[in-house]
């Protein structure tokens, strides 16, 4: 398995900030939903479970615990956003029912995954796509155009000034300032982080070449730990950039970069142009299994190129039934169109339509 970095803050997987499904009424599995969370019609589980892993589907993951609180009692999740990398070995470890990844599992991580599934296969549930935004701080310099060459310049700090040719170029008209760039990555092993090198690795190779990872891998500019610390980062420091999910940049109202796609259109980033990226998606898991690979020199025409999917990671058969019953039940709510409606209201991007239906097969399959 990995090494023990990964199990940075794991000592209590009941973190502040997780959030207790719980609820007034009867046993009813359709009980009137409260507050304002919108109804949904789910097949309730009573269970207390943990489950930890993406923060980049943190804020997904506290509106669908909304949802269910309003319509389950007795339901008791929570939910630690530790990170990909720790949340996967506290899954492979049996701390916790199921883990939330920004990436599929690697060859390694599979294995140890069998063995906690007490021999059966774990699988990759993709649950929410989850943009990744070129985000930064640059006071008067809106919509700023890049490329992925110019991006792997950056964050390999071969470009160094916010006025060097090769953002003046893509940004002619705009005023450049020569003050630094200060980029910021994610210090901790981040599913975040394996996307963003992969996709620099995909399409500027001969600039970026370090291999697609959880860590990052270069000592270019500071490191910030889990999604909102990366976001508190960019805020505070002027000239920085860095990338993050979404949803983190809508809510904390960051600049966001259009970026290049393989079409050669600079690309908004919005639910919409993420959605026509995934779609494009092969999926390489097999059975019940729904590992995407994802096309990162897309030439769909309105696709934003840089996406991840978070995957929900569960054994397909292996848990103690009551955790088994309450996964299934919460997955099966998560990939219904309630589930996925809600997305776009918070910086996310549902799954298309053509991969979901794949997901709510194999998440029906679980036992």
């Amino acid at each position: 398995m990995k090494n023990g970095s990964r199990l940075a803050a794991l000592s209590g997987v009941v973190v502040a900030g997780a959030l207790a499904l719980t609820a007034c009424g009867s046993d009813n599995n359709t009980t009137a939903s409260t507050g304002s969370a919108p109804s949904a019609n789910i097949d309730c589980a009573k269970a207390s479970v943990n489950a930890a892993g993406s923060s980049a589907q943190k804020n997904a993951m506290e509106e669908w615990t909304k949802v269910y609180a309003a319509e389950c009692a007795g339901a008791n999740l929570n939910y630690n956003p530790s990170g990909s990398g720790a949340g996967i070995q506290a899954f492979t470890n049996g701390q916790v029912a199921f883990a939330g990844s920004d990436s599929a599992l690697d060859a390694e991580e599979a294995t140890a995954a069998q063995q906690r599934c007490e021999g059966n296969k774990a699988l990759n549930l993709p649950m929410v796509v989850g943009p990744v935004a070129v985000v930064y701080n640059l006071p008067g310099v809106d919509g700023l155009k890049i490329s992925p060459e110019t991006i792997a310049k950056v964050f390999s700090g071969k470009v160094k000034t916010w006025n060097d040719p090769a953002i003046a170029k893509e940004n002619e008209g705009a005023e450049l300032p020569s003050s630094p760039i200060k980029p910021v990555y994610r210090s901790d092993e981040s599913g975040t982080t394996d996307n963003f090198t992969n996709y620099l690795n995909t399409t500027a190779p001969d600039i970026w070449t370090w291999e697609a990872a959880k860590k990052w891998p270069n000592s270019t500019g500071q490191g910030a730990p889990k999604s909102d610390g990366v976001t508190s980062q960019v805020k505070s420091t002027e000239g920085a950039i860095s990338y993050v999910e979404m949803s983190y940049a809508t809510n904390n109202k960051l600049q966001t970069a259009q970026v290049k796609n393989g079409a050669g259109e600079f690309t908004e980033l919005s639910p919409d142009s993420a959605s026509k990226a995934v779609a494009g998606a092969k999926v390489v898991g097999t059975g019940n299994d729904v590992a995407l690979e994802i096309d990162y020199t897309t030439k769909e025409t309105g696709a934003y190129p840089i996406v991840l999917v978070t995957y929900e990671i569960a054994c397909e058969k292996g848990l103690p039934a009551e955790q088994a019953e309450f996964v299934k039940s919460f997955l099966t709510y998560t990939s219904s169109a309630d589930g996925q409606k809600i997305l776009t209201e918070h910086g996310y991007a549902p799954i298309p339509q053509s991969v979901l239906t794949k997901v709510q097969a194999s998440v029906k399959a679980l036992s």
